[in-house]
């Protein structure tokens, strides 16, 4: 992992996402032997018959057969507490800020001012306010490992090996359904705002959303139809076969390449990646821009049959130290993102409940750590990894509350702490892998995937 270091996003922090670059398609020849060189290479660094011998893989280590997924938003660069999910009316107005609060649907409960979506959605939704963010550094790596071992080293080791819960899906639960990789993130920036297998093994690496949708079209004029004569691909395909040595390796894989062939021709993946099968009101409803499609993607994706979704609208677009660096501060940098965040969280909520799939369907909402509690000269906030405020819905566990607090200026945790590990073992839980799980390193060590005592979140179960 390395320090950030993208320049490619304007001051606003929501770029045009979803248009896959010329650049990204593969080019497939004319010709059914063009379709079997080309048409099975790479996918976001798997190849498609690797991709299916990492689900193989997984499907071979007891994972659970209910069908459960999870969709973790990744607000980038660190999102303030203060000024959207723990608000502090009471306070001075330094540690206030320039956001007025107003009441949920829970009473009792406060939200910013400009989250009334949100607040309307409460009943539906937890609000944690303790979040232990104290290993936390400007990375996704130890909230989206889960895991306060995992930290940035900035030594070239960064995340000690550790994988990402999303790694940890792919290898303990696999994907819900055959040809669609069990992890898939949807990110500008893959260095920065996703976290992968770590010494897990690279079979378990997440899949690059944006360029695996790129890379599962046919070119212009070649169709489903024009290379659909399936017999005459069969008897190509025996062809080849016949002429590699008779061993099991060699056999494993022509059966993954067969398997790889079924998925493209089938248009199965195709259509979890195509927006276009969406209404207009669905994609106005979820909004259309950066995070709004991703997240958009994200419900199409788990219902095809993936299980974990990283979802970041832009790099670092919650980074905000004040009006003189990127993405500003306070007022000029968070408030024109936070209809997006309203918008986009009660859409992913009521469109997975419609479509009952909320129950099945984990959702985070979360960043590296919190900010801290005194506006500086600059109208923004610094880094405070002591607490974090994040949302989880469905997954059917127990909404509409409130866990945890901080002290009266949001410096503390007050009451409740949630480690990282608690939410890497909450997200187990519900996915139905065994929490005693280890997994062996490169050096032969056997290692948890819970880590430092975590556990399921009561008072969510």
């Amino acid at each position: 992992m390395t320090t950030r270091h993208d320049a490619s996003h304007g001051a606003s922090g929501i770029d045009p996402w979803f248009s896959p670059r010329a650049g990204d398609l593969v080019r497939i020849g004319s010709s059914r032997r063009g379709f079997l060189q080309t048409g099975l290479t790479g996918l976001a660094g798997l190849s498609v018959p690797s991709l299916l011998k990492s689900q193989a893989a997984s499907s071979t280590a007891g994972t659970a057969t209910r069908k459960t997924s999870v969709i973790l938003f990744w607000l980038s660069g660190g999102p303030s507490h203060l000024d959207m999910w723990d608000p502090k009316p009471d306070a001075p107005a330094e540690i206030r800020g320039p956001f007025a609060s107003i009441p949920t649907a829970l009473p009792g409960v406060r939200v910013c001012e400009h989250l009334p979506l949100t607040a309307k959605l409460m009943d539906r939704l937890t609000l944690l306010r303790s979040v232990d963010c104290s290993a936390s550094n400007h990375t996704p790596i130890t909230m989206q490992a889960g895991n306060p071992l995992a930290r940035r080293t900035n030594d070239g080791k960064d995340g000690g090996g550790w994988p990402s819960m999303g790694s940890v899906a792919a290898r303990y639960r696999g994907a819900n359904a055959s040809g669609l990789p069990a992890h898939v993130g949807l990110a500008n920036s893959w260095v920065s705002d996703i976290w992968g297998a770590g010494q897990l093994g690279s079979a378990y690496e997440p899949a690059n959303g944006g360029e695996m949708a790129g890379r599962l079209a046919l070119t212009s004029g070649l169709t489903i139809e024009r290379v659909g004569d399936r017999r005459r691909l069969t008897e190509e395909l025996d062809r080849w076969k016949r002429s590699l040595d008779r061993n099991s390796d060699l056999s494993a894989s022509d059966q993954f390449t067969h398997q790889a062939y079924d998925l493209l021709l089938s248009g199965k993946a195709q259509r979890a990646f195509n927006l276009d099968e969406e209404s207009a009101a669905t994609r106005d409803a979820y909004g259309r821009d950066s995070l709004g499609e991703k997240a958009l993607m994200a419900r199409r994706l788990v219902e095809a049959g993936v299980t974990f979704v990283t979802v970041s609208g832009a790099w670092g677009y919650f980074d905000h130290h004040g009006d003189s660096v990127q993405w500003g501060g306070i007022v000029k940098g968070l408030k024109p993102l936070l209809p997006t965040v309203d918008r986009t969280l009660h859409a992913i909520v009521t469109d997975l409940e419609q479509r009952g799939l909320l129950d099945s369907t984990l959702i985070l909402m979360m960043g590296e750590f919190g900010r801290g509690p005194v506006i500086n000269k600059d109208a923004g906030r610094d880094h405070w990894p002591r607490v974090m405020s994040m949302v989880m819905a469905g997954g059917g566990l127990r909404h509409g509350q409130v866990i945890g607090s901080t002290d009266k200026g949001g410096y503390e945790i007050a009451s409740r702490r949630i480690g990282p590990s608690d939410l890497a073992a909450t997200v187990f839980h519900h996915l139905g892998i065994d929490l005693n799980t280890h997994w062996t390193d490169l050096d032969g060590r056997l290692r948890p995937i819970v880590t430092e005592g975590g556990k399921p979140i009561a008072e969510l179960i």
